[in-house]
């Protein structure tokens, strides 16, 4: 089970954001919408966790965990375009283009990566943190989902796209992509509680294996649930003409695959000495995702 302390914590913190009356126009309105469904808040969990690991204070860091939800969510707001994966529905809702509109849609995920930015960088956080702390881990986020990044690994999911690309190729993809968010989440936690260098290396380590295994449970997934678990039609990938794990490597090799990337995850933990159960768990839970 995952830290529902934590989860409740995002969650309340997220809805700040959106107090106010200033907070009631199209704009707002639609980055609330997708930011306030119910998903996992994995990223945002695994950077608590990992300060939480490294002794620092959890609640200080509430502002960066929430930016980093605000970053994956308008990175799934990007994805579901028209455009891009032309998907309805996102966690079990209708996709923000489709309660929206195209146009605004677009402008809610630009708004929310800024807001992001404000958040980490706000002068409430450098009080909270520390000015050397606050910029070492915006610059880790912003490098993790920018042109060699996360955008990258978006460009090259649509070149992709009617082609058989290679295994080497697909791993590079979904690193970037899907990973090194993940991955950026990790080292966050660890620099925002002053840790030491082996440490934030270790968290790179265990994000950037559990991010890749992570992808693959979502390839796996693609095929073999239903909408009602996913939140999302099933089959994207397919109706895309998109390479996957599963159709590179089949069911079984990319089942084994998740399980090695996971213990590879867990091993990277060996580093810590402060509560690193609840990352422990969460590595094994997200890969029990794809049994049966």
């Amino acid at each position: 089970m995952l830290n529902k302390k934590y989860v409740d914590l995002i969650e309340s913190k997220l809805l700040e954001y959106f107090n106010g009356n200033d907070n009631k126009n199209e704009l707002n309105k639609a980055m609330k919408y997708s930011l306030t469904l119910k998903g996992k808040r994995v990223r945002p969990l695994l950077l608590l966790e990992f300060c939480k690991a490294c002794s620092g204070e959890v609640e200080k860091t509430l502002p960066f965990a929430c930016a980093i939800e605000m970053i994956h969510t308008y990175s799934l707001i990007h994805d579901d375009l028209p455009c891009m994966d032309n998907d309805d529905m996102r966690r079990g809702a209708k996709s923000n283009h489709k309660v929206f509109g195209e146009d605004m849609a677009l402008l809610a995920g630009d708004a929310l990566l800024n807001l992001a930015f404000e958040v980490m960088l706000s002068e409430e956080n450098v009080k909270l943190l520390g000015e050397s702390k606050v910029i070492a881990a915006s610059r880790t986020i912003a490098e993790a989902v920018g042109r060699k990044g996360m955008i990258l690994g978006q460009v090259m999911d649509l070149k992709s796209e009617n082609c058989n690309i290679p295994l080497s190729e697909l791993e590079k993809m979904h690193l970037n992509k899907t990973a090194k968010l993940i991955s950026a989440s990790c080292e966050a936690g660890c620099i925002v509680a002053g840790a030491k260098e082996n440490l934030v290396s270790s968290a790179k380590e265990y994000g950037q294996k559990l991010g890749l295994a992570f992808q693959i449970m979502d390839d796996i997934l693609d095929v073999t649930s239903t909408q009602k678990l996913l939140g999302k039609k099933p089959g994207s990938d397919l109706n895309n003409s998109k390479s996957t794990y599963v159709s590179l490597l089949g069911l079984e090799k990319s089942r084994k695959l998740v399980r090695d990337l996971t213990a590879l995850a867990v091993k990277a933990l060996d580093e810590f000495e402060g509560e690193k159960e609840n990352l422990q768990q969460i590595a094994v839970e997200l890969s029990n995702r794809i049994k049966g």
